[in-house]
């Protein structure tokens, strides 16, 4: 069967990108010179790139036209729970933990909703971005209620605070209920991650609980959209 021209338009403008040739983080030609080139309308190219835009191909910034995406993205596992020192290590790439803010607060009723936690109760806030080959692309807010980790510090935070959790204190870590939503940029984004042109981002929230089903940890892991792919495994019940 004979494919309709945006799928045409679709596979070579999405193999040119896989290859190479139409390189990552450049404009790609307009919708009017697109329809020159391939002799059609405006509108069969809007379906084209709009096929690339959802399978992850170009991002669609609002009056600078389409972007090519970085298509060899980092897998991050979603069913897992994985610290960034492990996922970094099995990536084999450098990275570099830069700790922005540290210390005990008192939660406000959104920490409170999120942690089920008293007023009264004290939290550990450690916000800190994350470097990938000199790349500042995830920006993880990590809470901790303190009655669970009775001590912390900023040099832990700045190795790994889920070693420290699991081989100093023994805590044992069990499983964490996880949402992930596309939000727009905040300004403490733009100020802490390398950015580009984006204007949205991929949040992960993540609810962590210890064996006793108890839950102690809330957090907000905020990457860059065109760096990374979250993957699962599923099988079918039987």
């Amino acid at each position: 069967m004979r494919k309709n021209k945006f799928q045409e338009i679709y596979q070579e403008l999405s193999s040119q990108i896989q290859e190479g040739i139409l390189r990552a983080n450049t404009q790609l030609p307009s919708e009017h010179e697109l329809a020159d080139r391939y002799d059609t309308s405006r509108e069969t190219v809007r379906k084209a790139l709009n096929l690339l835009s959802q399978n992850g191909f170009i991002q669609k910034i609002r009056g600078k036209g389409s972007i090519v995406l970085e298509t060899n993205k980092f897998s991050f596992p979603v069913s897992g729970l994985v610290s960034f020192q492990e996922l970094s290590k099995s990536m084999g790439k450098s990275s570099r933990t830069t700790v922005h803010d540290f210390g005990l607060i008192e939660p406000d009723p959104f920490l409170q909703q999120q942690l089920q936690a008293d007023s009264d109760e004290l939290v550990w806030k450690v916000l800190r971005s994350r470097q990938i080959d000199g790349e500042n692309i995830i920006l993880d807010k990590d809470y901790f209620l303190k009655k669970y980790v009775p001590k912390l510090s900023k040099e832990i935070a700045e190795k790994s605070i889920y070693a420290y959790l699991e081989n100093e204190l023994r805590l044992k870590i069990s499983f964490a209920k996880k949402e992930i939503v596309v939000v727009d940029c905040t300004d403490e984004d733009k100020r802490l991650l390398d950015l580009g042109n984006f204007q949205h981002i991929v949040v992960v929230k993540n609810y962590v609980y210890l064996d006793d089903a108890s839950l102690f940890q809330y957090t907000e892991s905020r990457h860059r959209l065109d760096k990374f792919r979250f993957v699962d495994f599923a099988r079918r019940g039987r």
